[in-house]
């Protein structure tokens, strides 16, 4: 693993990253779905994994990444929050521009009726799967193995539940097991995409670090707020969704000092 580029480590760590959506789906192949509340404890599991993740192997990363160029105090922390409210905006444009689907509140975006709902979903899935990516692919842009591997687990381990999620939805919606699986295990493959991206950007302009570093932050910490955290509280089980967010943070702050 060593001896591949950081590019090559951004695309195959995201994608190990992005097969953890099929791995985590395969429970409805044999119909042993976990009941709702334990899928909110696992979905807030996953956010306290990408929460944690964006800010000690982002945040942190693009502050020290910005104080080495500058000598300014309030530079490094000015860019780092402006390149966290720009994750955020972009992610946000495109859940405002592109036709998509929530599982709760239904269809969203521009000529969202004159699409097939799978498709629908796919796009929703899509929008939320690829900063992850790109956060991958950012961490070993910018550090090679120790930068990216963190997060590569970090993401994979939060990648299970959320694929379970979407079978699970789809087969609420009359898709086959089969094809709830399919669908699942697909929107996990943009993520080598975001990160082939990240790691590419990052090892062509070292100056621009810190900015992907916390753009990729901010994306993350705008999914983390818009959709899985309310999702997890919507059937009252908002106590377990915030112990399984509390396991989460702590087990990828772990991870990102020992691995790290």
């Amino acid at each position: 693993m060593e001896t591949l580029s950081p590019v090559a480590l951004g695309f195959f760590g995201s994608l190990a990253a992005g097969l953890m959506t099929a791995l985590g789906a395969i429970p409805v192949l044999f119909g042993r779905v976990p009941l709702r509340a334990t899928r909110d404890l696992l979905l807030g599991f996953a956010a306290g994994v990408m929460l944690a993740a964006s800010f000690f192997s982002l945040i942190i990363p693009a502050l020290d990444a910005a104080e080495i160029r500058f000598e300014n105090d309030a530079a490094p922390a000015a860019i780092v929050c402006l390149a966290i409210l720009l994750g955020m905006g972009a992610v946000a444009l495109m859940n405002e521009k592109l036709p998509h689907e929530h599982f709760k509140s239904g269809r969203e975006g521009p000529e969202a009726a004159s699409l097939r709902r799978v498709w629908l979903f796919v796009i929703a899935i899509t929008i939320h799967n690829f900063p992850e990516g790109l956060a991958v692919g950012v961490g070993f842009g910018a550090d090679g193995l120790s930068g990216g591997l963190p997060l590569a687990i970090g993401i994979g381990l939060q990648n299970a539940p959320e694929g379970l999620a979407v079978a699970v939805a789809l087969l609420g919606e009359g898709y086959s097991r089969v094809r709830a699986w399919g669908i699942a295990a697909l929107t996990g493959l943009v993520e080598p995409v975001g990160g082939l991206i990240g790691a590419g950007i990052i090892t062509l302009s070292e100056p621009l670090l810190p900015w992907g570093l916390a753009f990729a932050a901010g994306a993350m910490l705008y999914v983390i707020s818009h959709e899985i955290i309310p999702e997890t509280h919507r059937s009252g089980h908002q106590n377990r969704a915030t112990l399984g967010l509390a396991v989460g943070l702590v087990i990828m702050l772990f991870l990102d000092v020992w691995l790290g």
